[in-house]
């Protein structure tokens, strides 16, 4: 079976692939796929059947690339893409578990820092008493925040490291940053972790998994120079476990050696490094 690519519009010119992801077009043309545009903005903005309209009529089973969609709004363009006779081949239950960390946590509680969460909507901080709960749940010592999707670690002294999650007026204050700083952007809710010390010299990998095997291991687009070549032995298992066809992990070497997973996702909306060449990933996509 040969699957399509599904690519985000150009804001400023919808009937061509947003700049970003042309190499992938490009790639999956060359193979002789078709390739259709999602108007990401449309769907966001709720209008999933507008963000279609310029995917053909039975298009058949399809891989979407682009810019990450709140788990919700997924599912929208898996109900819009389906009447007109295209079917993502992650669906929406797999894209959330991938997507989002209380989904994919307990898959991977061994080979990840422990974490703790609480749901909460955009705008509004969960209060002191609330996160102290959330912490008691970890191990003493220094932790970092995040949403159930993405950190803020270009923040990282005022909306990510707590240095104490004991201390529970400072938790709250980095706390609160990180929610203002997210704004409408907050996915899910908070979520404290436990920070383990990293090789960061070595930076972090980013393993790309196809139905339970690694199909690419790349850098990570935060640090593209630096290359990594993790164990991965410990990693297969969890992945396979986890039941979702397309991820990718994060992973950094502890200062004791040992490898950790930083994060997981779905392999549709990580980013692929700049200087990768797309072929390497879209390649082995196409035939499913």
């Amino acid at each position: 079976m040969t699957a399509s690519l599904l690519l985000c519009a150009d804001p400023l010119r919808p009937t061509r692939c947003d700049p970003h992801f042309t190499p992938q077009a490009a790639a999956a043309r060359l193979a002789g796929t078709a390739v259709a545009l999602i108007d990401h903005d449309a769907l966001l903005a709720g209008r999933a059947d507008e963000a279609v309209r310029r995917v053909p009529q039975d298009l058949g089973p399809a891989w979407y690339r682009g810019w990450m969609i709140p788990a919700a709004a997924y599912a929208d363009l898996d109900t819009a893409l389906a009447a007109r006779g295209t079917r993502l081949l992650t669906d929406p239950p797999m894209y959330r578990t991938a997507h989002e960390l209380p989904g994919w946590y307990g898959t991977f509680a061994d080979v990840t820092p422990p974490s703790a969460w609480v749901a909460c909507a955009p705008h509004g901080a969960p209060a002191p008493g609330v996160l102290a709960a959330v912490a008691a749940n970890l191990p003493a010592g220094p932790g970092i925040v995040k949403d159930f999707v993405k950190s803020r670690k270009h923040d990282w002294d005022q909306a990510c490291y707590l240095p104490d999650l004991a201390d529970t007026t400072a938790v709250h204050r980095v706390v609160s940053r990180f929610v203002e700083l997210q704004q409408d952007t907050l996915a899910g809710g908070i979520v404290l972790r436990a920070f383990e010390p990293l090789q960061r010299a070595a930076g972090e990998a980013r393993v790309w998994w196809l139905d339970g095997e690694p199909v690419l291991t790349t850098a990570h687009p935060d640090t593209p120079d630096l290359r990594p070549q993790p164990a991965l032995d410990g990693i297969r298992l969890p992945v396979s476990a986890l039941g979702c066809r397309f991820v990718t992990t994060d992973l950094a070497q502890r200062t004791d050696g040992t490898w950790r997973v930083i994060e997981v996702g779905d392999g549709q909306v990580s980013d692929l490094p700049a200087a990768t060449d797309p072929t390497t990933l879209i390649t082995p996509l196409l035939t499913v």
